[in-house]
């Protein structure tokens, strides 16, 4: 038993080098589209980058001010903080149209739950969290059970939302100096501190923070490379032992919570309680910052990073044709061609992949 046998002697022989892909007969296009595919994060990246740099050299030293840069974080800090909430519904291949009301409705309930009826506002903030993931959590429900499309829950939920809210509220503001004499509590975000020369807001670290916790989330835990893979393939997922209709549970009812914060953060941001912010596009926006941001529209693909990236790009480029004294239709028509821009830039990417 001890002695070689024959087929041992031919494996002792044979080739012991590790299979490896190669590289070196790929032009740089191929060689690009590969590091694309790997980096999500780096298309809008390169964009925010290019668009700082154009705009710097078309206004001057002054789009390079601290003010300018620290008053554009101030400005996407709310698309942000939605966009993240986009972003984890997308990566499943859904999609959320309710996320703006959500937002709304939450800063609703806090406000009136705090002024109105005299909750201690920390109190009140948590009763309106809990609303932003309640509404989440139905959309969770009928997308995972009912088998229903998310465009259409979500359409239908932003309705019986946005209804809700008037009918709730009344269409009555709650005004900046009675939150300021009743509850300052709800200004938290409103704070700002000196870095240098340049002031950030409480709201503006609050969005880097959830952002850079969520991209560890979503890159270090079980639970994020699932909500990959049910975006990815759902049915495979399933296959393979993930519970796909708890990972779709669980996205829908975070972002709804992430939601109800973006409205604590936009009453510090605004001051007032207003039900009519329901009509403003901030849903639009924050699918504007995620697709721009290189999140694929198609699931399983793209950075949260790159979601913050897109906000800031919107962001730059607003502030630089405001401070060009530019027609405001240019932002819109150059978002547009962003938008479509970011979507072809996705496809070419897939193409790795396929």
């Amino acid at each position: 038993m001890s002695q070689i046998q024959e087929f041992e002697k031919v494996l002792s022989s044979s080739d012991t080098s590790v299979a490896a892909f190669d590289e070196h007969g790929k032009s740089f296009v191929k060689r690009a589209q590969h590091f694309l595919h790997s980096t999500p994060a780096a298309v809008p990246l390169i964009v925010l980058v290019l668009s700082i740099i154009i705009f710097g050299i078309a206004i001057g030293g002054r789009f390079f001010s601290s003010y300018t840069l620290t008053l554009i974080l101030q400005q996407i800090a709310i698309v942000g903080i939605l966009g993240a909430a986009q972003t984890l519904v997308i990566l499943t291949a859904g999609i959320d149209l309710s996320i703006g009301v959500i937002m709304v409705i939450s800063a609703v309930i806090m406000g009136n739950c705090a002024i109105t009826y005299g909750m201690p506002t920390i109190l009140a903030v948590i009763v309106g969290l809990a609303a932003g993931a309640a509404c989440g959590l139905l959309n969770g429900l009928l997308v995972a059970y009912m088998k229903l499309p998310p465009f259409i829950v979500t359409l239908g939920t932003w309705n019986i939302v946005m209804a809700t809210n008037f009918i709730y509220s009344a269409n009555e503001t709650i005004r900046d100096a009675d939150v300021d004499a009743q509850a300052p509590l709800l200004h938290l975000f409103a704070m700002s501190f000196r870095v240098g020369s340049a002031v950030l807001t409480a709201g503006v670290i609050a969005t880097v923070v959830l952002v850079g916790v969520l991209w560890y989330v979503l890159n270090h835990t079980a639970w994020g490379r699932h909500v990959y893979a049910v975006g990815d393939d759902q049915e495979a997922a399933k296959l393979s032992g993930i519970q796909t209709k708890k990972v779709l549970i669980t996205v829908y009812a975070l972002a709804g919570l992430i939601a109800a914060f973006a409205a604590w953060v936009s009453i510090g941001r605004n001051g007032s309680i207003s039900p009519s912010a329901a009509v403003t596009d901030y849903n639009l926006q924050a699918i504007t910052a995620t697709v721009i941001g290189g999140i694929s529209l198609f699931g399983g693909r793209g950075s949260i990073l790159g979601t913050l990236f897109g906000a800031m790009i919107v962001g730059v480029v607003s502030m630089g044709l405001n401070m060009m004294g530019a027609d405001p239709q240019w932002k819109v028509l150059l978002t547009g061609v962003l938008i479509i821009g970011a979507v072809a830039v996705d496809q070419w990417i897939r193409k790795v992949s396929a």
